[in-house]
């Protein structure tokens, strides 16, 4: 079964199009456990917990586990994900880009060692580079084409020709979603990164990439509207879409008798705000 595959089920399953992200901040642990690394795992599970059968992904995010030691601790999250919650996908955040060798080692990293079902990928570096996270067997790749940080035009939009077709000009994040589309598009194993405080640009990227998969980060504490976004960024069907809230769902609540409850309530809301998949496709064509 592809990653598309996996999340064909998912979406149908929970008639959810959102993902919890899952970074961890110990500074902003409930109660007694706040700024101690050593309950990151069991927060995250509490999280999973609250959570899971309100979304259609998790997506760790494997800077916050690493900055504090705490690689032991994803890899329990996300053994605890496979055992309690196999059909949820989970996609890990590295934003991992470097030449074939290395990247084949990354690729080992999170199929292998972590047991993830995508990667989120650079393509900076050129198509070669994506390539050994498609080849993997158990591989997919979301490669990052719009992203929701400020500076992400002081590149993503500038124009450029590609050569030897001269004539097509475009920003290089519809140049991204075109190439690896054309390259990768019937594999199943593919899909792209677009913010969600971009719905415009998410809307043109949809048009390039047909029913591929995009993950849409930044709704929540980055000001990404759910409803704009579903609206920009489903697919035919409705579907589509992997929007990912983190911090809004993580740190609803302080206290450790009541955060897990809170982190389901905003999760609970967010998907609500979203719309649940092939309702997307009902809306009136003026919203769409």
């Amino acid at each position: 079964m592809t990653f598309s595959d996996r999340l064909a089920a998912s979406w149908a399953r929970s008639g959810s199009l959102l993902c919890v992200g899952l970074d961890p901040d110990p500074i902003r642990y409930p109660g007694p456990w706040r700024g101690d690394p050593e309950h990151t795992a069991e927060f995250c599970i509490a999280v999973v917990e609250a959570t899971a059968d309100l979304v259609c992904a998790f997506k760790p995010q494997i800077a916050y586990f690493a900055a504090i030691g705490a690689e032991d601790q994803l890899q329990r999250v996300i053994d605890h994900i496979r055992a309690h919650h196999p059909e949820i996908p989970v996609v890990l955040d590295a934003k991992r880009g470097d030449i074939g060798p290395t990247a084949e080692q990354y690729a080992k990293e999170a199929f292998d060692r972590y047991g993830a079902d995508a990667v989120t990928v650079s393509p900076y570096l050129g198509l070669d580079t994506i390539e050994p996270f498609i080849a993997h067997e158990r591989g997919a790749a979301l490669v990052l084409c719009r992203t929701s940080n400020p500076g992400s035009g002081d590149f993503q939009l500038l124009d450029a020709t590609f050569r030897p077709d001269a004539s097509t000009t475009s920003p290089v994040y519809a140049h991204v979603a075109r190439r690896v589309t054309e390259r990768w598009g019937e594999t199943g194993r593919v899909g792209f990164v677009v913010g969600a405080t971009y719905p415009r640009e998410l809307a043109e990227v949809r048009a390039l990439v047909g029913d591929l998969p995009i993950l849409v980060p930044g709704v929540g504490a980055q000001g990404g509207d759910p409803t704009a976004i579903a609206v920009a960024g489903a697919s035919s069907d409705g579907t589509g879409l992997i929007v990912n809230s983190s911090r809004d769902v993580l740190y609803a609540g302080s206290r450790a008798d009541d955060f897990a409850d809170a982190a389901r309530a905003v999760a609970e809301a967010t998907r609500a705000g979203l719309g649940r998949p092939r309702e997307v496709v009902a809306r009136a064509p003026s919203e769409r």
